[in-house]
């Protein structure tokens, strides 16, 4: 099991956009992603869920992956969290 943590940078926060670029991230992974936020984990292949987090700017997220591929997959998923999701970042 991989952990990584994040800050969220782009100043929209976790909306729409974001919540899909995630999953279409997360489901090309074999391990089970999740997102972690004030203890409230989400399964991070699902728009819906990551939606619920209500993730604002400066929100601290644990990224959490665990099978075959679970390094790769924690680190791409940072990685959009790190460029902000392309847009207006704090």
């Amino acid at each position: 099991m991989v952990e990584l943590e994040t800050t969220i940078k782009n100043r929209a926060g976790i909306h729409a956009r974001p919540s899909a670029m995630i999953a279409q991230t997360a489901v090309k992974f074999t391990s089970r992603v999740f997102l972690e936020k004030g203890g409230n984990r989400i399964n991070a292949k699902s728009i819906m869920g990551i939606i619920t987090l209500a993730a604002s700017f400066g929100s601290v997220i644990k990224i959490i992956a665990d099978g075959p591929d679970e390094q790769a997959a924690a680190e791409a998923i940072k990685a959009l969290f790190d460029s902000g999701f392309n847009e207006e970042l704090g």
